[in-house]
C-alpha cells in the first residue's frame, strides 16, 4: 500500500506562548478530499497555515513520505503544497491572466517547458476566468475571485491543495458551483484538504473528515459516516436542517 500523500503526526502550533493546536494527527491519500470542520476558533486556519509553513509548529509533517516540517514556506511550495487562503490574497491591480501566470512560478522553476499549458486546464475548469482574462482582478465578483484564487494555485501543479473556507461570503448558487469544482478537481488526482464552515457541503464532497474542537481532533472517520453521526448532526448540521425545514 502506498503511503499517504500527506501525513501529520502530533502537530503542535500556536501564536507565541498561546498553543492553539494540541497534538493533531491526520492523513490524506492520493486523489482524496479530506475536510476539517469545527467551530470558529477551533484552530482550522492555524492548522493550514502551519502545514504551509506560514506559522511554526512542532511535530511530524510528511509529504510523499518525506519530512517537510523543517522546510520554509517557499520550499514547501516547491515540494508541491499550495494554499488558497481565506482572504484569497490576489494581486488586485493586475489582470486575471497575470495572476494565473504568477501562480505558475513553481512549474517554471522546475523547468517544465509546458508550464503555460496549465492555463488552458484552468480555463477549462473556470470558463468565466477565460472570459475575464484581461479584467483587473480587483473588479471581479466574490465568486470569480475565489475561482481565480483556486486557479492560481492550480497553476503550480500541486500535489496537495489546501482550501481555507472557499464558500465564505458567497451566494448559495456560487457556493454550489465552487463545490462542483472541488468534485472535478478530485478527478485530476490532486489531494485536497478542505477547511470549511459549511459542514453539510464539506461532508458531502469529502472522502474523510476530521472534527476539530479546541485544538484537538474530537471525531474522525469517513465523511459519509460523520454526516450521520448524531453529535455532528446536532452540533454542525442541525441549524442547516432546521433552516431547510422552515
Amino acid at each position: 500500500m502506498n503511503p499517504p500523500v500527506l501525513r501529520v503526526h502530533d502537530l503542535h502550533a500556536g501564536y507565541g506562548r498561546a498553543e492553539v493546536l494540541h497534538g493533531i494527527s491526520l492523513h490524506a491519500d492520493q486523489g482524496s478530499v479530506i475536510t476539517v470542520i469545527g467551530p470558529n476558533g477551533a484552530g482550522k486556519s492555524t492548522l493550514l497555515n502551519t502545514l504551509m509553513g506560514i506559522l511554526p509548529g512542532k511535530g511530524q509533517i510528511d509529504l510523499d513520505g518525506d519530512p517537510i516540517q523543517s522546510l520554509t514556506l517557499e520550499e514547501r511550495v516547491m515540494r508541491g503544497i499550495a494554499l488558497v487562503p481565506e482572504k484569497r490574497e490576489l494581486f488586485s491591480t493586475m489582470p486575471v491572466e497575470d495572476n494565473l501566470l504568477l501562480g505558475g512560478y513553481r512549474q517554471m522553476r522546475l523547468a517544465n517547458a509546458h508550464w503555460r499549458d496549465r492555463m488552458e486546464e484552468v480555463y477549462t475548469l473556470f470558463p468565466r476566468l477565460k472570459e475575464r482574462r484581461l479584467q483587473i482582478a480587483g473588479t471581479l465578483s466574490g465568486g470569480e475571485r475565489q475561482m481565480l484564487a483556486v486557479g492560481r494555485s492550480l497553476m503550480s501543479g500541486p500535489k496537495v491543495l489546501m482550501l481555507d473556507e472557499p464558500s465564505l461570503g458567497l451566494a448559495p448558487l456560487v457556493v454550489k458551483e465552487i463545490f462542483n469544482i472541488i468534485e472535478k478537481l478530485r478527478a485530476t488526482g490532486v489531494t485536497i484538504v478542505l477547511v470549511e464552515q459549511n459542514a453539510r457541503a464539506a461532508l458531502a464532497v469529502a472522502d474523510y473528515a476530521y472534527v476539530l474542537e479546541m485544538g484537538e481532533i474530537g471525531l474522525h472517520g469517513p465523511a459519509a459516516d460523520l454526516a450521520k453521526d448524531p453529535r455532528v448532526i446536532e452540533t454542525y448540521l442541525g441549524a442547516a436542517k432546521k433552516k431547510e425545514a422552515a
